[in-house]
């Protein structure tokens, strides 16, 4: 499926396959002017009882040409980690740099201020010392949605980070509406105009396992690597990133677990299956067993030959799995018609799915009643069972 050019809000719409529905409604005639901007609108707090850090810094991969941009040289990433922190005074860090705001927002038509983009705070601080524990934490790789900066999944992730896990975010350059790398550079989705959808998984997977030789390989060069459990890891996406995920613990033996948030499997799961835990969330019209907007989750069942599970969370759509959920309502954006399920449950009910599930798989904790749709406080976390 050809990753048509990114020239108006709906391009994922059409990229992804999902439809128009799906997407909030950006385009609903408000004003900038009627749309709250004040700098002071936080990310849902987290759950956990730790404090959170986190370093952001650029990783490249020399043995590899970028392959949406061969002229540009080696294959450069932006790498967010989150982690378990030392309780320190200042400023949590910005969601956003202003240059990658107002990419999201030109690209999405959002009648919103750029730097109020920016402006999004969660709890996270830069630079704070790593909490020590007596057992090394699990880390858990996200990789974001087609177009999109991982920094939409900041919800989750410093959520799984107050918990008690590392959690490593990619931006794939040139796949999303704006990375900034420390240059000043920003690379645009150059991967929207020249790339097909069957493309992006496999690069992404060769990015993640790069990213993991830097984080927990023979030559770790994170400064925490340390307190990193090798043996523990478990990846995350959302969209195409959650067909990333599937293809990144195919092709690297060290992921233990996989979690897809809505995303259609543009490349198929290998005919030998998938043998390891894999968890799949969506909405419904796209995801619910038996839809023919995306069969790919029913073609990929019976691939996922290990422990596995399927849910569908009624009244949401497709972006509901990332920040834009709870960012909307703080914002005041038009709600979606079509997904109405409001944004802190949906990004409340997500959390306890993702996490529940990689507590099961990476720290061997009972299975929460949340994981067999059992759990009288997260009704809408339906269980499917094709």
């Amino acid at each position: 499926m050809k990753l048509i050019a990114c020239t108006t809000a709906l391009v994922l719409t059409a990229a992804l396959g999902v439809t128009a529905a799906a997407l909030p409604s950006t385009a609903a005639p408000a004003t900038t002017a009627s749309i709250r901007t004040e700098a002071a609108v936080s990310l849902p707090v987290p759950s956990g009882r730790l404090p959170v850090g986190l370093d952001r810094f650029e990783l490249v991969d020399r043995s590899r040409t970028d392959p949406w941009v061969p002229a540009s040289g080696s294959r450069r990433l932006m790498v967010s980690v989150w982690y378990p922190a030392l309780p320190t005074p200042g400023e949590p860090a910005p969601y956003l740099t202003e240059a990658e705001a107002k990419g999201l927002v030109d690209f999405r038509q959002l009648p919103l201020d750029p730097k109020a983009i920016a402006g999004v705070r969660g709890v996270a601080k830069t630079g704070t010392p790593i909490r020590p524990a007596l057992h090394r934490y699990p880390l858990v790789v996200l990789s974001p949605g087609f177009t999109l900066p991982v920094a939409t999944l900041t919800s989750l992730a410093q959520d799984l980070a107050s918990k008690g896990y590392v959690v490593a975010g990619i931006d794939h350059a040139y796949e999303s509406s704006g990375t900034e790398f420390p240059d000043g550079t920003v690379k645009s989705c150059v991967a929207c105009e020249v790339g097909e959808a069957e493309q992006v998984p496999p690069i992404r997977a060769a990015d993640v396992s790069f990213v993991l030789d830097h984080l927990v390989g023979p030559k770790p060069g994170w400064r925490g690597s340390r307190w990193i459990d090798a043996r523990r890891i478990g990846m995350a996406g959302h969209s195409i990133g959650g067909n990333s995920a599937a293809d990144a613990m195919v092709a690297d033996p060290r992921i233990d677990a996989g979690v897809n948030l809505d995303g259609t499997f543009f490349t198929p799961l290998p005919s030998t299956g998938v043998r390891k835990p894999f968890l799949l969330v969506g909405a419904p019209g796209t995801h619910t067993p038996g839809d023919e907007v995306d069969r790919s989750w029913d073609d990929s069942w019976n691939l996922l030959t290990g422990y596995r599970r399927w849910f569908v969370l009624p009244e949401t759509g497709h972006l509901s799995f990332t920040d834009f959920a709870p960012l909307a309502k703080r914002f005041g954006l038009p709600a979606d018609p079509e997904a109405p399920l409001d944004g802190d449950r949906t990004d409340e009910v997500t959390r306890a799915l993702v996490t529940g599930f990689l507590d099961h798989h990476l720290r061997g904790l009972p299975s929460a009643p949340i994981l067999d749709g059992a759990d009288p406080r997260y009704p809408e976390a339906v269980r499917q069972t094709p």
